[in-house]
């Protein structure tokens, strides 16, 4: 039986990247061969030459909401921050707010000299609240003038453009937090890869806060993981269909991708137009229905993503990688550099095949039984 602590490793505090390069896919990219643990060091720019035509990128082009919300409590005019993490629908969110034993049902709240002004209408089962807000125009506008950039509790810097924090191909407002392994992509490196034949799939998975919050639980197991929205187009389902039929890869950006994916894949392996609310939880022994190769940041110890990562090319081959980056002096978390996860990776080798890449397993099982099939 895993335990939470067999994904610890130590980390270095001042190898926490605090802000973005400046240039997005000037960051260093790892290759990790899965089945081998082999590694290569490049650079994100080198990412062309791992990719061949007919490979799919599936990105999510979910965008961050300016969600950060820094005001006042009606009358006492004590600080308050609320943190908007779900839209429950008629100017109602579920929200985090801080302090959060201050901002009881019926508590009053003010934000921009009076321009949005809110109250808390109640609460849920883990303590965020119901926040209802009151306001001229359009909510999104408003936001976009009163809120922050919610970025993770790791950064400390102040970001100096807010666009650092998005992918250059987002598009859907509804994240409280970035698919960071999207930041690495420019426009024209997108464009470089199309014109090789390499398609653009993208899906949405709005990020929660729970990216964010710490496997508490000693048995994996026993960790529930929190709830996202995902959704897929009949054109990216399309898209996804005709890569493994015609043998290549599907190589997703980011786990937010990956689990869409591995969400509203069919049993037999297929897609179709699908929207879920999922919990999918994939932890070593997780058998992947629809990724091949994946790309993403380097992760936090004991974390979720850990886990997945571990599942994808094995938590030995996972740790010694990540002790490797440290010993380099990678950057790591949201704004640090990158890896590359797959089989047959290598530069110039025969990885358009779908023989060197895991199967797609017909009798695939999701942990726990938390598949997201199901539209609700």
């Amino acid at each position: 039986m895993l335990k939470t602590h067999d994904f610890y490793y130590d980390l270095p505090e001042e190898l926490i990247a605090q802000t973005p390069l400046e240039r997005r896919d000037g960051s260093r990219l790892m290759v990790l061969n899965k089945d081998t643990g082999e590694i290569e060091h490049r650079h994100f720019y080198d990412l062309p030459e791992y990719l061949q035509p007919g490979d799919t990128l599936v990105l999510n082009d979910s965008r961050v909401l300016p969600a950060r919300l820094l005001g006042h409590r009606v009358p006492t005019m004590g600080a308050v921050e609320v943190l908007l993490l779900r839209d429950k629908g008629d100017g109602v969110w579920e929200c985090l707010t801080k302090p959060g034993r201050k901002t009881h049902t019926g508590t009053e709240l003010s934000f921009g000299d009076g321009e949005l002004t809110a109250t808390v209408v109640g609460e849920v089962d883990d303590g965020n609240k119901l926040v209802q807000f009151h306001y001229k125009g359009i909510f999104l506008e408003v936001l976009e003038r009163l809120g922050q950039m919610p970025l993770p509790p790791y950064i400390h810097e102040q970001l100096q453009d807010p666009e650092r924090y998005q992918t250059v191909y987002s598009r859907a407002n509804g994240s409280a937090a970035a698919p960071t392994a999207g930041l690495h992509f420019t426009k024209e490196l997108l464009e470089k890869l199309q014109a090789q034949g390499v398609n653009l799939a993208y899906v949405t998975l709005h990020v929660g806060l729970g990216t964010f919050r710490p496997v508490k639980a000693e048995e994996i197991t026993d960790h529930h993981m929190h709830s996202e929205f995902c959704m897929m187009s009949a054109e990216t389902a399309k898209l996804l269909n005709e890569t493994h039929q015609s043998g290549h890869r599907i190589v997703c950006v980011g786990t937010t991708s990956c689990r869409t994916v591995e969400s509203l894949v069919e049993p037999d392996g297929t897609f179709r137009e699908k929207s879920a609310w999922t919990e999918i939880f994939i932890y070593p022994g997780y058998q992947f229905k629809a990724l091949d190769a994946l790309i993403t940041n380097f992760h936090l110890p004991e974390s979720t993503l850990v886990m997945l990562v571990s599942a994808l090319a094995g938590r030995e081959n996972i740790l010694h990688a990540y002790h490797v980056a440290v010993q380099e002096k990678y950057r790591f978390f949201s704004f640090g550099d990158a890896m590359l996860i797959g089989v047959g990776m290598s530069e110039n080798g025969d990885n358009g095949k779908k023989s060197a890449i895991s199967s797609v397993s017909e009798d695939a099982t999701v942990p726990d039984g938390e598949n997201g099939e199901t539209d609700r």
